[in-house]
């Protein structure tokens, strides 16, 4: 059976998530616990989590190091990353992260589409760079086994990030700016810093940052990976879907709007675009994830090659990062 890893799914789990994951031969996935929660609403989401872990314990576990993502690999069942796509659970609190490590949390983005104390967002018109605080974080987080997460990061802060780092890093969900251009994408110098530092790009499949032509078939999706691969090598692209599940328009709003303000903001997505964008052609449905594998040696790669875009890589950077 193949096995497959997706560096970032987020949106409202169930059994029957859990079941299209296992149909689709996803051995691990790093959800998303928030987008502006901070401390205590994320609490909420990993004891839920913890619930949601004992009720489906055919199907899934919590994932706390590399072991249980091989274990899940040998019994069939989904390895779940719990991961968070801001850094507003610590608050502020240097010493959180170290707590938030023990509770389980593995991966967490500096910033979400904002600006904040760590550094700047891909959406703001300046980018400020890393903070004093941020680099704090960044080796807090190297030192705790947790991933440091760049994908809605801007390019400035994003590099200075890198640099910064002692582990590699990620860029769980995004693309090549010089494939598709947009705010959330990152562009070549970036990626090649990644490369540098021994990270990983997962490539997405959300329809505003990755286009309708790469959207429109696995084939194309493909295409667009390969031409990553070509840009910064095979050792450092993966996949990262950013596949939601089950968000309706008042979650969107809470991902773009938070409670920072009154004013309508389209994310990723524009007034032309102001709604839920479909998903990729491709992938209507979870289970087609496992049609992945098979279409990475279509594309022209050998299968050690197709195996570390769909597997090797994110565990080889899990193995860098995550507690022994």
């Amino acid at each position: 059976m193949p096995v497959l890893i997706d560096g970032l799914q987020c949106g409202y789990f169930n059994r029957e998530v859990f079941q299209e994951l296992r149909r689709g031969s996803v051995t691990c996935v790093t959800i998303t616990l928030g987008f502006w929660e901070r401390c205590v609403e994320t609490m909420d989401r990993i004891a839920r989590w913890r619930d949601m872990e004992r009720e489906n314990a055919d199907l899934i576990l919590i994932a706390r190091g590399v072991a249980d993502i091989d274990r899940a690999a040998r019994e069939e069942r989904t390895a779940i990353v719990l991961g968070s796509q801001n850094a507003e659970l610590f608050e502020g609190r240097i010493r959180f992260i170290e707590l938030f490590a023990e509770l389980g949390v593995r991966v967490v983005q500096l910033t979400y589409n904002n600006q904040n104390e760590l550094g700047g967002s891909c959406y703001e018109q300046e980018d400020s760079g890393l903070s004093r605080f941020g680099r704090d974080v960044v080796r807090e987080m190297n030192r705790a086994g947790i991933v440091v997460d760049l994908s809605h990061v801007g390019n400035r802060t994003t590099l200075d990030a890198i640099r910064w780092a002692q582990k590699p890093v990620a860029i769980s969900h995004a693309n090549a700016d010089s494939l598709f251009p947009h705010k959330r994408n990152k562009t070549d110098d970036v990626l090649r810093a990644l490369r540098d530092n021994g990270g990983v790009i997962g490539c997405a499949a959300y329809r505003n940052i990755t286009g309708d032509y790469f959207c429109s078939s696995l084939d194309a999706w493909c295409e667009m990976v390969k031409r990553t691969v070509d840009i910064i090598g095979i050792d450092h692209v993966g996949i990262g879907t950013d596949r939601s599940h089950g968000h309706a328009q008042i979650d969107l709003d809470w991902m773009r709007m938070g409670r920072w303000t009154r004013a309508i903001d389209y994310g990723a997505g524009s007034a032309a675009k102001p709604g839920k964008t479909p998903p990729a052609d491709w992938l209507k449905e979870v289970h087609q994830l496992g049609d992945v594998p098979a279409a990475l040696t279509r594309a022209g790669f050998t299968k050690q090659e197709a195996d570390k875009i769909a597997f090797g890589n994110w565990r080889r950077l899990y193995a860098a990062t995550f507690p022994a």
